[in-house]
């Protein structure tokens, strides 16, 4: 507040005037931002220096002026400043009998200014001037920052109180308007009681409205407290929508902040997408460098399915050598018999009632035995089903390897066919450009020998017409000065064109080696061309090779796999007539049951294991034809890249032979066609 005493002191002091004392004193002990001269007398220059301040002072937001017994022009100096004022916000002009010009004034001031949010205006007597009064509604109808407005004791009469209303009906800032009890000052009467009334149904922001003391019947005051407890109403729930207003929008900025959030962790993962992109890029192309060891690796491969295959063999010859030693065994079980009936036979007398026994006894043997032979014989068929599963299988395999290597013969013709055409094409496209450049140079050559020609001929007709005019100049020396100086002009004149004609014969010279240097570049990338051409030939024909050498192994392996099915079905075959004819002689003979059960679970495991090594070296084989189908791929994709790569240098070459031949300066200089 110092600043602001001295910016006071200092305007007073530019009017000519000195500082109100009063004013300095209540200018120090006020608080900060708020300005008190309450019931103090302000001069007309106090008024003009506190209006110059107030336009520029950023500091202030209170202003009360109440009871000051501010002069007309010092009213109208104070509103003035405040017109431009853009922080004050709360106003008190209580008891300053504005008269006319203060009312305009006040108006001028509701209308430019936009931060005064209360106005207190009690005891002025406003509504005596009622053109003034008219003029200050019409500007509080416009203003939409007022808020509270006190007009207590202004003697409103109900005129005033009519155009009052028409402002409150396009007003929708203000929210408290007071008429406090003053009999001898109000006359609002019922005229303005009704005018009200009337007004508040298109106001819905006032919500207070003091109209006692006021000679107002008491309907209308109920009907306006009625209407002021609708609008209470609406701006409760009106403050309710803002406040739930208010806190969508922090959730709607939460989301937003989530939503940025969330895209910004799209963004990291689609980097980190673009990064594993170029690692998996690069891991490509190390695999495919590693699928060139691969391909090296099958002998290896193969050479461990021969292992695996000679493996299954030793066992089917293990199984043979134990097949053989079951038949030893029943061979001696059958001497055992023999033995054993021998001597049953001599003790078959001394034993006659053990035999009733013995006899129920080998019946019920009998009896388990057959049993055990069924359930042997089950599992027999239960081993022939799965080895007829095998063997579909097997041929399935067969076939895929089949379809397979004839899709692979079909690619592989396919792809020879569209190399040698656009070999054919790139040939055609090449000799036509040659054929073309040739012509071109053919043709340059032969109109350069022309003008060559023509040069002699003229270079001959200018040496004839000089040795002819020397011969004149010699005759004419003696006749006239005149002639001797034309005919040196005409000389002169013969030799710049003689000069002029060879300047454009060495310019047709330095032409023709820019040729014959062009033509040599594009030989040599012709040639360039040719040795590409020839080097991705020698390529395709590698891979070609290469697929022929693979659709031969798949070709060995195949019949190698037939081979050995074979020789399965055979040894399984001969597995089951000696298991046959071991079931006879187990049915046959009682005594050695235990025995045979024994084996031929023994046999049963073996063949499970038999089977299941079988199946491995089937699962072995699968993978390894499903890998030799994606090199086969793989091989394909190249020969695709291969080819694309062939086209597209077979369309550079021909776009740049066109643009040297559209570019190429013989071009200009040959006949249209």
């Amino acid at each position: 507040m110092e600043e602001f005493r001295r910016t006071y002191s200092r305007l007073c002091k530019e009017s000519g005037a000195e500082p109100q004392e009063t004013v300095l004193q209540q200018m120090h002990q006020l608080p900060q931002g708020r300005l008190d001269l309450a019931t103090q007398s302000l001069t007309v220059d106090t008024c003009r220096a506190l209006g110059k301040l107030l336009q520029k002072e950023a500091l202030l937001t209170e202003l009360v002026l109440s009871d000051c017994m501010l002069s007309e022009e010092g009213a109208v100096l104070l509103l003035q400043g405040l017109c431009v004022n853009t922080i004050v916000r709360f106003l008190d002009l209580k008891g300053n009998n504005l008269r006319a010009a203060g009312t305009e004034a006040l108006a001028k001031l509701l209308r430019q200014n936009k931060s005064i949010q209360s106005l207190t205006l009690e005891w002025n007597s406003l509504g005596t001037w009622e053109e003034a009064f008219a003029a200050f509604c019409g500007a509080l109808a416009a203003n939409g920052a007022l808020q509270q407005l006190d007009l207590r004791n202004n003697q409103i009469s109900h005129k005033g109180a009519e155009e009052l209303a028409l402002a409150l009906k396009s007003n929708t800032s203000l929210q408290q308007l007071d008429f406090l009890p003053d009999l001898r000052w109000n006359h609002i009467g019922l005229l303005g009681g009704r005018a009200l009334v009337n007004c508040l149904p298109s106001n819905r922001t006032l919500w207070k409205l003091e109209l006692a003391g006021n000679s107002i019947p008491g309907d209308i005051l109920r009907a306006v407290e009625q209407a002021m407890g609708h609008n209470q109403d609406r701006q409760t729930a009106f403050r309710e929508s803002q406040a739930r207003a208010h806190v969508l929008s922090k959730e709607v900025r939460h989301l937003r902040e989530e939503k940025s959030k969330q895209f910004l962790d799209l963004m990291e993962t689609i980097d980190r997408q673009r990064e594993e992109m170029v690692r998996s890029s690069k891991a490509s192309a190390a695999r495919v460098g590693q699928l060139q060891e691969a391909l090296n690796e099958r002998h290896s491969i193969i050479n461990a399915l021969k292992a695996k295959l000679q493996m299954a063999e030793a066992a089917l010859a293990l199984s043979e050598q134990k097949a053989q030693d079951l038949g030893e065994l029943l061979a001696t079980a059958e001497q055992e018999q023999r033995s054993l009936a021998q001597r049953q036979a001599k003790e078959h007398r001394l034993e006659q009632q053990e035999a009733a026994e013995r006899e129920s006894k080998l019946l019920r043997d009998l009896s388990a035995a057959n049993e055990k032979n069924l359930l042997l014989q089950n599992q027999v068929d239960e081993l022939e089903r799965k080895v007829k599963s095998q063997q579909d299988q097997l041929f399935l395999t067969r076939q895929d390897l089949t379809n397979t290597a004839a899709e692979l013969k079909m690619r592989a013709v396919q792809a020879e066919e569209r190399l040698e055409l656009e070999k054919k094409r790139s040939r055609q496209s090449l000799e036509d450009a040659e054929h073309l450049r040739f012509k071109e140079v053919e043709h340059m050559t032969r109109h350069l020998e022309e003008s060559e020609r023509a040069m002699q001929e003229r270079v001959q007709r200018l040496e004839a017409a000089r040795l002819s005019l020397e011969e004149e100049l010699s005759r004419a020396k003696a006749a006239a000065l005149s002639e001797r100086s034309q005919a040196e002009e005409e000389l002169i004149k013969a030799k710049n064109q003689v000069r002029l004609e060879e300047q454009r014969l060495a310019h047709l010279e330095e032409k023709l080696r820019l040729l014959a240097q062009a033509r040599d570049e594009a030989q040599s990338t012709c040639l360039q061309q040719k040795q590409a051409v020839t080097d991705a030939q020698a390529r395709a024909g590698q891979l070609g090779r290469q697929v022929e050498g693979l659709r031969r192994r798949l070709e060995e392996l195949q019949q190698e796999l037939s081979n050995k099915d074979q020789e399965k079905a055979a040894e399984v075959t001969r597995v089951r007539l000696e298991l046959q004819e071991q079931n006879g002689r187990l049915q046959a003979e009682l005594t050695a049951q235990e025995a045979l059960k024994e084996k031929a679970a023994a046999l049963e495991r073996q063949l499970k294991v038999i089977a299941s090594d079988h199946r491995e070296a089937l699962l072995d084989r699968e993978s390894e034809n499903a890998s030799l189908r994606e090199k086969l791929r793989l091989k394909q994709a190249e020969i695709a890249r291969i080819r694309d790569e062939e086209a597209q240098r077979a369309s550079f070459l021909q776009n740049a032979v066109l643009a040297y031949v559209q570019g190429s300066p013989l071009r200009t200089l040959s006949p249209q066609k």
